[in-house]
């Protein structure tokens, strides 16, 4: 695999190349919304948008883990052993880690998968654009695991070009790092926060590069990456390789239970959006909402949810997720 060109040491924002798991990363991002958008543009010069006015409520990492998992014990006890306390709603087979997290502190859970991937409509161009291309491209961004997942079976059928990645956080990170004894690419940047806000104006430029990226992105995805980028020159390609579509078929009986839980996790825009088709707003205006992060917190309160419900972690991962849904619990105990 043929080396690709330094990134320049100039570069505002670049880190070091991806390793799993950086000890407390983003901690300088703690803090309000209005903060971490002064920080960024101080540190990184970017034109990036206005902040909303009205934002998510966010999860501070001091940890209220004692007090949550004593309240939701209790709401266990009351409510009956049968009920679940939280709703999983991810894809089938993404909810793992998550409900083993959340079941060795005592609490409850129902898998009732809101959403399914499917082909996009520009999946089978990727090969073609990575074998003839790949040398185009300064960087290939990568923002999910699905998409991950979807971009290298496409760099397997070009031929495994060599490219360099870019990863929007850790867990998408993980799916090429698990994958190195395959001698896939491995990523060589993460942003400080794992969301398009931050990804697009930390991109290092490399230096002698084409200022050209390639974006394999699900059908769905916001163009915020994207238009984020090209504010700062760079061409972007984005190839709509999958998408993300509301379930087919519900058990009944699931449905229903999922009803009665006091928190639904949201792992996705497109799976709150689901949720609130499926089940309904009235049943999720009752409930609280555990985002995974702010992206998908902003499409809950753009669906109208109420924003004191809306929790999501400051840092990414599944301790941190799991926290939130502790702190949603108790915040239901005390109702």
């Amino acid at each position: 695999m043929s080396s690709c060109p330094s990134v320049a040491s100039t570069a505002v924002c670049a880190r070091q190349p991806y390793t799993p798991a950086p000890a407390a990363r983003g901690q300088q991002r703690r803090g309000s919304w209005q903060q971490a958008q002064v920080s960024q543009q101080q540190a990184c010069g970017s034109g990036a948008a206005p902040v909303a006015a009205m934002r998510p409520r966010r999860l501070s990492t001091r940890s209220s883990a004692a007090a949550a998992s004593e309240a939701s014990t209790s709401s266990a006890a009351t409510s009956g052993a049968a009920a679940a306390q939280v709703v999983l709603t991810r894809e089938q087979g993404k909810n793992g880690k998550l409900r083993k997290v959340l079941e060795a502190r005592g609490i409850s859970c129902l898998e009732l998968p809101m959403v399914e991937t499917a082909a996009g409509p520009d999946r089978e161009k990727l090969p073609e654009v990575l074998r003839t291309r790949a040398a185009d491209f300064d960087w290939v961004c990568i923002t999910s695991p699905e998409a991950a997942n979807v971009f290298l079976e496409g760099w397997r059928a070009a031929g495994r070009p060599a490219v360099r990645l870019a990863v929007v956080g850790e867990g998408t990170g993980r799916v090429f790092t698990e994958a190195a004894a395959e001698g896939v690419p491995q990523p060589q940047f993460v942003p400080s926060v794992a969301n398009a806000e931050h990804f697009g104006p930390e991109l290092p430029v490399v230096e002698g590069g084409s200022m050209r990226v390639l974006y394999p992105a699900s059908d769905k995805a916001s163009s915020e990456l994207q238009t984020g980028l090209a504010a700062r020159g760079f061409e972007v390609l984005r190839l709509n390789t999958y998408d993300t579509v509301p379930v087919s078929s519900l058990e009944a009986a699931k449905l229903e239970a999922a009803k009665q839980a006091a928190v639904v996790t949201v792992g996705s825009p497109s799976a709150i959006k689901a949720w609130v088709q499926i089940v309904g707003e009235e049943a999720t205006r009752r409930m609280r909402i555990a985002c995974i992060g702010s992206t998908s917190a902003r499409a809950a309160l753009k669906l109208g949810l109420p924003e004191e419900r809306i929790k999501y972690p400051d840092e990414p991962g599944v301790d941190t997720w799991a926290a939130v849904v502790e702190e949603c619990l108790a915040d239901a105990a005390a109702a």
